[in-house]
């Protein structure tokens, strides 16, 4: 699949494929009395339901903050940000359309556009928030960057603009040419370490983004999460799950998502269990068990 990763200009969208069989389906049966629809189909016509709602009120999602001691789950959407399953159709945030987000150390990064109302610049450049969304500050490149992939290291943070850019002081910023295009970008605010997803592969960086490799034999994915240092959960536009134990230098395979991705992020639970979280066309997906299963988690 390579339409996920055609690089849009900056200011663009790109939207992931949806799969839409399922509908032609229900459109082509023959005539004559319809059977009486049953548990499980209802489930499934409830699910889809909330999934539609959930995509009308969100927009996009375009990036997941998870608690895993709390549960509570955080979704970076193209209307602000929202506490998944709350049942409230407030945002958590001004209405931001938060195409870069980054997680870690009680505060949020992020980058995109504002919405309506709004005083932030377009595009907002590097904003940062330290009170869960509520208010944000204005820290650089105001008017000049909206970073579609942007992470947060122990180095600083990089995004990417139509560039890649690197800052350690969030005000002053490194062009890098890396020599490929990043689709997304993860790391850890205790770690250099950082990975960026490329139509190619993966690439890796052990020093915050200043010089990268290509791990062999790793395979093509569109979204990793660090749930610590060391471990990562990596998924591939079809779904398919991977996982990696010592930062991204190798991967297995794991488990499926139900349907192509639009965000995830990982931690990890008790017993030190791999934990991740997948936002899809069906909604919010969840694996307590490293990625080999998911199951529906509120919207």
């Amino acid at each position: 699949m390579k339409a996920p990763f055609s690089r849009l200009p900056a200011g663009a969208r790109l939207v992931l494929p949806a799969a839409a069989a399922a509908a032609g389906l229900l459109l082509s049966g023959c005539g004559g009395t319809a059977a009486p629809p049953s548990n499980a189909a209802a489930e499934s016509s409830g699910a889809t339901k909330a999934a539609a709602a959930a995509a009308e009120l969100y927009g996009h999602v375009h990036g997941i903050s998870a608690d895993p001691q709390s549960g509570r789950v955080l979704l970076a959407t193209h209307n602000g940000l929202f506490e998944a399953g709350s049942g409230s159709a407030a945002p958590l945030s001004p209405v931001i359309d938060l195409m870069g987000f980054a997680a870690g150390d009680g505060q949020f990064f992020a980058s995109g556009h504002p919405g309506p109302g709004s005083d932030l610049p377009e595009p907002v450049g590097l904003i940062r928030s330290s009170d869960g969304g509520r208010t944000w500050e204005q820290l650089s490149r105001q008017g000049e960057s909206d970073f579609h992939a942007l992470t947060a290291t122990g180095s600083g943070v990089i995004g990417f603009d139509g560039q890649l850019r690197i800052t350690e002081d969030l005000e002053t910023w490194q062009t890098v040419d890396a020599g490929f295009h990043p689709y997304s970008l993860a790391g850890t605010p205790t770690s250099p370490v950082v990975l960026a997803t490329t139509e190619q592969g993966i690439h890796r960086s052990d020093d915050g983004g200043k010089t990268w490799s290509s791990p062999e034999d790793g395979p093509v994915l569109l979204l990793t999460a660090f749930a610590d240092d060391a471990t990562v959960a990596g998924i591939a536009p079809d779904g398919l799950v991977y996982t990696s134990s010592d930062a991204g230098r190798s991967w297995q395979k794991a488990g499926n998502a139900s349907a192509p991705p639009e965000a995830m992020t990982a931690g990890i639970g008790e017993g030190g269990k791999l934990l991740v979280w997948v936002y899809t066309a069906n909604g919010l997906e969840y694996s307590d068990d490293g990625g080999k299963t998911f199951a529906p988690q509120g919207t």
